[in-house]
């Protein structure tokens, strides 16, 4: 007999069981109990569910499947909710926590953890607790907060030594121990590792075993005894080998080959570290593209150190080639993946070779200047001229005067995972950019998501030659040690590579001995990495084949509401001039006010050739999957216009050229990876030039420049945006001689 409608929801399992046999009637009395049983053996399955899911994450993660794992833990976590299994709950957050920790994503881990740590205390269980507050320790540690690292892990260590728990106690030992000996207490550091690694070998916990031996290697190496640092670096390479934790390999090979470099072994640290990044990239292969860039982050120290390995032996090119194989991976495997959606499938995509550099310098017909910062050591400087020629210069940053502590590795450890982290402090580097942006008017405390507010007088009569100072120091820095090997025509392109902190050089308004601007002597592009401009290029060549007749042109439109609590951005009527003006030089109509809606915009962005948007831009205020950045558009509906860098990654564009005519468009997060933000969104949705500025740009003289940039564009034979750019400034410049008022904006890309 078929089962008859029931006029509830019930689980599948009592309708199953309910099949089986001939039909009956139940009484409502007997109904609820088998709806009681029912419900409580779905609560049992689902439980089992989610600690099989937990279970399977930790078995992912130990094999690298970082990706894979993170899903394993994040529906256990749903389940776990939904059923109301607090202890379940905080065991899922405290392996996500520690699993972005070691990933290198430290706000998310602390956000997890902190979770962990509350239901620890909520259901008073003392062992989650100290193991909370422990991983608490080593995320703090990982971020560089010293002070409350040491404050989580004494508490974790009390609470582990109260109950008895040797494994957190010993885990507890080595993490101070790091953090001592990132304070540079080694002393301290050394007598705290001693003690965690003799509970590691009394509980033969071959792992923190290993994680001990390399938090001793690391002090000795910086009390300057290499041969111990040396010794206690292969036990733990051959401790990581032997349980096949390759994350311990690879900070075990980088250990290694530093103690070996500082040693003077240069071949054995040469082949030492080239094996500590192959075992980076194979840890890399499977992960989302945030996922890439965070643990990229920590990686970086290894290619660092091999540069000057293959200085110090005078092989400057592969040098290069490590410092190009150093930046832009996850971003380099995003467009190939866009570009070719075969690739998608490739593991890692292989870094250029010098032969394949030099060919890219060709097809751009420019010169290539690639920086790289070594700590606050030194700055090598990488020259390639269109012919091929290469030449290495190299600057001692020591002379910036400006000591900051060393960057060190540390190897932490969480009780749980036993996985590790890296952490790099900043450099003097950074220091003297941030003084030259101040210098300018245009420092961090300044920025605004505001153009109107960033618009102000010029402090100078017209066709006046200001001296900057700080200008002249960054000039001194990173254009004299190669000014003579840039190009003399002004019109020959010259693309700078620049590397952290660097991104946020104005290198237009660099200003010489005698005050002349860099822009007054070259033609200037920057890009992300060499790679990325064979992609830009492919999607140029892709593009021209489309030849797409539309332009879209925005400009100030309704302004939606940030932050909280709300308030509406401020009009822009500057703005919708400058988008009336530019719409006729396009030939087409500009779209403002209500009519520039983020759901109309957004659709008409997919078949425009070249892309104008005079709005706002907002760096911080908003922020979307871990990606700083936004554009302002109208509001419609439940849409609150704000265009974000998240949004953008997912469109297919098939621009020629963008230009993000507002705030600090060319910012956003400094990672190994190039900057994260507007500029890497567009160009990975398909744009093969895009303008941004690095500031909070002027009003009105921003208007002036744009209107001009494309009056330049129309009257070239062969357009060329990075000539038009230049020309721009360069007439702007007459009536607005303050650096802050025309020097803001870089084109990313190709310049035809």
């Amino acid at each position: 007999m078929k089962l008859q409608k029931i006029g509830w929801s019930a689980p599948i399992s009592i309708l199953a069981a309910l099949t089986v046999g001939e039909f009956r009637f139940i009484p409502n009395s007997q109904f609820k109990i088998i709806n009681s049983q029912a419900l409580a053996q779905t609560q049992a399955q689902r439980k089992a569910e989610a600690d099989r899911l937990l279970d399977q994450g930790h078995q992912q993660y130990e094999i690298s499947q970082f990706q894979a794992a993170l899903l394993s833990w994040q529906q256990a976590l749903i389940i776990y909710r939904e059923i109301k299994d607090r202890q379940g709950e905080g065991k899922a957050l405290g392996s996500l926590g520690n699993a972005y920790n070691s990933l290198g994503d430290y706000a998310k881990a602390i956000d997890y953890l902190h979770q962990d740590l509350a239901i620890a205390r909520e259901i008073k269980d003392r062992q989650s607790e100290g193991r909370a507050l422990g991983h608490l320790g080593n995320a703090y540690n990982s971020l560089g907060d010293y002070a409350k690292a040491i404050d989580y892990l004494q508490q974790g260590l009390a609470i582990a030594r109260e109950i008895k728990d040797r494994q957190s106690e010993g885990a507890a030992l080595g993490n101070l121990g790091i953090a001592y000996n990132s304070l540079g207490d080694y002393a301290k550091a050394i007598e705290y590792v001693q003690q965690g690694l003799a509970i590691a070998r009394e509980r033969k916990d071959r792992q923190i075993e290993g994680a001990a031996l390399g938090n001793l290697g690391i002090a000795y190496r910086n009390l300057g005894d290499y041969a111990k640092a040396i010794d206690y670096a292969q036990q733990v390479l051959a401790i990581a080998r032997e349980i096949k934790d390759r994350q311990s390999e690879g900070a075990a090979l980088n250990n290694l080959g530093l103690a070996l470099f500082n040693s003077g072994n240069l071949p054995g640290a040469e082949k030492t570290l080239l094996d500590s990044i192959k075992v980076s990239d194979s840890l890399r292969a499977g992960l989302d593209d945030a996922n890439k860039v965070s643990i990229f982050e920590t990686q970086t120290r290894a290619y660092g150190i091999l540069q000057k390995v293959f200085i110090a032996q005078k092989k400057t090119n592969d040098a290069l080639e490590i410092a190009e194989r150093g930046r832009a991976r996850a971003f380099v495997e995003l467009l190939a993946s866009r570009l070719a959606p075969s690739a998608s499938a490739q593991t890692t995509i292989n870094p250029p070779n010098i032969q394949q550099i030099q060919q890219i310098a060709k097809e751009q017909n420019a010169t290539l200047v690639e920086y790289s910062t070594i700590g606050d050591e030194a700055l090598y400087i990488w020259v390639i001229k269109p012919n091929g020629e290469i030449t290495f210069r190299s600057v001692d940053l020591k002379s910036l005067n400006i000591n900051l502590p060393e960057a060190t590795e540390g190897t932490r450890v969480s009780a749980a995972t036993g996985r590790r982290g890296l952490n790099e402090k900043d450099t003097a580097l950074a220091e003297m950019i941030r003084g030259t942006r101040d210098a300018l008017g245009v420092s961090a405390a300044g920025d605004t998501a505001n153009r109107q507010a960033a618009n102000r007088p010029a402090s100078t009569p017209a066709n006046s030659r200001i001296i900057y100072p700080k200008l002249q120091q960054s000039y001194q820095l990173l254009i004299q040690p190669i000014a003579d090997l840039l190009p003399t025509d002004p019109n020959a392109p010259v693309i700078f590579i620049p590397h952290k902190s660097l991104f946020l050089v104005p290198f237009v308004a660099l200003q010489d001995p005698t005050g002349q601007y860099l822009i007054e002597k070259h033609t200037i592009l920057t890009a992300p990495a060499i790679q990325i401009l064979q992609f830009t290029r492919q999607s140029r060549q892709k593009l021209r084949q489309l030849s797409l007749p539309n332009n879209l042109v925005v400009g100030n439109p309704i302004m939606p509401k940030i932050g909280n609590p709300p308030r509406q951005l401020d009009p822009l009527p500057g703005s919708e001039r400058e988008a009336i003006t530019i719409a006729q030089l396009l030939n087409t109509k500009p779209i403002t006010g209500s009519q520039a809606t983020k759901a109309s915009i957004t659709q008409q962005m997919l078949k425009a050739r070249i892309i104008h948007l005079a709005t706002h831009g907002l760096l911080n205020e908003v922020k979307r999957r871990d990606l700083p950045g936004a554009i302002a558009l109208a509001p419609s509906g439940n849409d609150d216009g704000l265009l974000t860098s998240s949004e953008i990654l997912d469109l297919k564009l098939n621009a020629e050229l963008v230009v993000l005519s507002a705030c600090n468009t060319g910012r956003g997060k400094l990672t190994g990876d190039g900057v994260l933000g507007l500029s890497r969104a567009f160009i990975s949705a398909g744009v093969s030039s895009i303008i941004v500025s690095l500031w909070s740009v002027p009003d009105a003289p921003t208007g002036e420049l744009m209107a001009e940039f494309y009056r330049q564009l129309q009257i070239q034979k062969n357009p060329n945006k990075a000539q038009a750019l230049r020309q721009a400034m360069l007439m702007t410049m007459k009536m607005h001689p303050t650096p802050q008022d025309w020097a803001a904006f870089t084109l990313i890309g190709e310049a035809e």
